[in-house]
Formats: C-alpha cells, sequence, structure tokens
C-alpha cells in the first residue's frame, strides 16, 4: 500500500503531510517537531501563514547531516502570496520563504490564489472602506516567473492552488514547465470529484486541505454542516476501531488525494498518520464520496454594511465561480 503520490516530475510525495495554517506561532515549532517524530516526512507551509520563521526552528533542530533526518527526507511545500504575483518579486518572495524555514531549497512551491492583490509589503492591502485592492497581473505571467525557479534549483517543484479547471488549463496552455499539484480545500462534503478527474487526466496530484472541515475557521456559521459528526464515517470509524478524522484521511489518500490535516496536538498528529492499516471497501469509499454537498468552508468573506460579503467574488480571475 502506497503511502506516497508520485508526481509528473517522478519523485515522491508523502500522501499525509502536516499542516500548518492557523497553528499558532508559540505552538507551531512543537507541532512540527512532533510530527518529524511521528513518522511526517511532509510539512505544508505558506509565507501568509506567518509562522515559516518557528517552523525553519523546528527544521534546524531536527533535519541536517548530523541531525536524525536528512533535508532530502522531507517534502516542504510553500506558497506564493497574492502581492508578490509581479515577475520581479516572484524570487525575492520564495528567497524569503526559505530564510524564514531555514532551508536552500523547497520541494514544492504554489501560487497560492489566482488572484493578486496590489503589490507591496502589505499581505491585505485595503481601500478606506475594508475592501481591498486588487491587482489584475495574468497567473500565466506569474507561473512563467515560477519556471525560473526550477530552472535556478530553489525549488524542486512548482504548483497551484485554489485555481479551477479553466484556470489549470490555462496554465497548462502556455507552461514550459507542467504544475505538478494543485492544492485544493477537499472533504467528505466538498469531494472534488470533477476537478480531481480533471487533475489526473493531466497528470497533477491533488492535495486537500481543511480536509476535517476546518472546524475552527473564523467565519464559521451555527447553522453550518459539520463533517466529523456524519453518521456514514462514524459508523465506518466505528467498524475500524478508528478516529472519524483518521477515516476522512483514509478516504482521500485511498483516492491518491494527498492530504494535510493541521493539528498543534500531539496525540492528533499521532492519529492523524495512523491511516495506512487498514482500507475502506469500494462501497464504503463511495459512500463517502455520496456525501458530497459542494459545500465550500473556506470562502475569504468581508462585513460590509453589516452583511458578509464574498471577498474575492469581483476579481476576474477569482476560481469559485466556475463549477469546478
Amino acid at each position: 500500500m502506497n503511502d506516497f503520490a508520485v508526481l509528473n516530475t517522478g519523485r515522491k510525495m508523502p500522501l499525509v503531510g502536516l499542516g500548518t495554517w492557523k497553528s499558532e506561532p508559540g505552538k507551531v515549532k512543537q507541532a512540527v517537531v512532533w510530527a518529524l517524530q511521528a513518522g511526517y516526512r511532509h510539512i505544508d507551509c505558506a509565507a501568509i501563514y506567518g509562522n515559516e520563521s518557528e517552523i525553519g526552528e523546528a527544521f534546524q533542530g531536527m533535519l541536517g547531516p548530523d541531525k536524525a533526518l536528512k533535508r532530502e527526507d522531507v517534502f516542504v511545500t510553500s506558497k506564493l502570496w497574492n502581492t508578490k504575483h509581479h515577475p520581479e518579486d516572484v524570487e525575492p518572495a520564495l528567497l524569503n520563504s526559505l530564510k524564514e524555514l531555514k532551508l536552500e531549497y523547497l520541494d514544492l512551491y504554489l501560487i497560492h490564489w489566482p488572484y493578486a492583490f496590489q503589490r507591496g509589503d502589505t499581505a491585505f492591502p485595503r481601500q478606506e472602506d475594508g475592501t481591498l485592492l486588487y491587482d489584475d497581473i495574468d497567473y500565466k505571467v506569474t507561473w512563467a516567473a515560477m519556471e525560473k525557479l526550477v530552472e535556478k534549483g530553489l525549488v524542486r517543484a512548482i504548483g497551484l492552488s485554489n485555481f479551477n479547471s479553466r484556470q489549470i488549463n490555462d496554465v497548462l496552455s502556455m507552461a514550459n514547465i507542467k504544475p505538478t499539484v494543485l492544492q485544493v480545500e477537499g472533504h467528505p462534503y466538498l469531494a472534488q470529484v470533477e476537478l480531481l478527474a480533471h487533475c489526473r487526466e493531466r497528470g497533477l496530484v491533488m492535495t486537500a486541505y481543511s480536509p476535517l472541515g476546518s472546524p475552527d475557521r473564523a467565519w464559521k456559521r451555527p447553522d453550518e454542516p459539520v463533517v466529523l459528526e456524519e453518521p456514514v464515517i462514524a459508523a465506518l470509524a466505528k467498524k475500524y476501531n478508528k478516529s472519524l478524522a483518521q477515516i476522512i484521511i483514509r478516504w482521500q489518500t485511498q483516492r491518491g488525494v494527498v492530504t494535510i490535516p493541521k493539528s498543534v496536538t500531539e496525540s492528533r498528529i499521532k492519529e492523524n498518520i495512523q491511516v495506512f492499516d487498514f482500507t475502506l471497501e469500494p462501497d464504503e469509499m463511495d459512500s463517502v464520496t455520496a456525501l458530497n454537498k459542494g459545500w465550500r468552508y473556506i470562502v475569504p468573506t468581508i462585513t460590509v454594511d453589516g452583511k458578509p460579503v464574498l471577498r474575492d467574488a469581483g476579481h476576474p480571475h477569482y476560481p469559485f465561480n466556475d463549477p469546478y
């Protein structure tokens, strides 16, 4: 039973990684240490998470010629933020992430979102009314700059995050170096069946973020469905003597989807990777996939005149107006 996906470069990417979004400074270093000790060989990072320097401290303590793990044993991903889409900003942004992470190269670097914000060092540049200041630079121009990072040996592979099927095709139409990975929200309520098929046909591996429905997200509403309370999953958890989270992660990995559950709790970190000692039956896999509601938890939202509004839906490169 494989515990890795194979990228179109031939490199292996572990199917379970530690997510670090919303992992608080002061906790994320220990979480990464626990994860590496528990057998994780894949850590998912991003500049915008604001915690890369602390993750770097964990790497410094754990990776190296005289340490428990070699650098090449661990697959590290980071992401280019929306204010850094102009070609001349791409390499400096990457170099900054490398400096924070205390690494010489990344295994994977993703364009975090297809749309850009106004250039500069303010992560969320805003107008006075609170709406964001956008930039309309084409992500294909950004992609060409990403390719140069591979040519320089600064990153082993490049990919996309939060792009839709049309945007993936758009990048593929001009890419000299093809994207290896698409990272998107994915869980039983957002099974991404069509998008997964689209990626497979084009040689991209899918990574699912918020695989457990991101129960700690900021814009949660009280009436939302909770994927971790789903009876179908609870029944499977009972049958296999696993947690609901383990059933969900196993469902993704059996579909060949890389999964990056986030935790800063040692017991959960250990539990989330203990998913390769059982296999769901085909009909059980189908029963989990059938929970799909097209329900997207992670949609950036702001309050305007007291009402929640989709923050970026008006941007020409906003990905979620398409069916998938």
